[in-house]
């Protein structure tokens, strides 16, 4: 079982955020979005959130609409509170290994830190709205073992992570 606010590679819970930090809504619905990642790397932690107040209404897969955000955190952090009312949680907190490690007592993991994005539909690597270059590809997201505490990638999908770390900026789509 892993902590809602362990500062380890986990899905679900609670971000660590740096004081002042205000929960993202939704740029369609302007529902509170869910949390949904805390990657901590080498330069941040890279904090994912998506719309799941209406599922299927916000645009929530594409990197650029509004209705996700990804956040490239450094410094001191602390939990946050989740906002009161919308899908700001996920039903569990699920740790994530750091590869691919198959056996008979660990369960799979739920995707993958670095290495190359396994695209489900076309290239679509974000730039980084303060450089323009290409963005870091940083975690590949599955879905999760169990509809209830899963992520919502449209059935069967995967979310992709990417970061510059030049820049402090982060972002999220999805694929199905």
């Amino acid at each position: 079982m892993t902590a809602a606010d362990a500062p380890v590679p986990r899905t679900g819970g609670l971000p660590l955020v740096p004081d002042g930090f205000v929960w993202p809504r939704c740029r369609t619905c302007d529902g509170a979005m869910q949390f949904l990642v805390h990657l901590p790397l080498p330069f941040g932690v890279v904090a994912v959130f998506f719309c799941q107040n209406d599922p299927g209404m916000c645009d929530d897969w594409d990197a650029t609409s509004g209705d996700n955000a990804a956040f490239l955190f450094r410094g001191d952090l602390s939990p946050a509170t989740a906002p009161p009312h919308g899908e700001t949680t996920l039903g569990a907190v699920t740790a994530l290994l750091p590869h691919p490690e198959h056996t008979p007592t660990r369960r799979p993991v739920l995707g993958r830190l670095g290495g190359t994005p396994d695209w489900l539909q076309d290239d679509e690597t974000p730039v980084c709205p303060a450089c323009a270059r290409p963005m870091a590809f940083t975690a590949q997201l599955e879905e999760g073992h169990d509809y209830a505490t899963a992520a919502n990638f449209g059935g069967g999908g995967l979310g992709y992570v990417f970061s510059c770390q030049h820049c402090g900026e982060a972002a999220f789509l999805w694929q199905r």
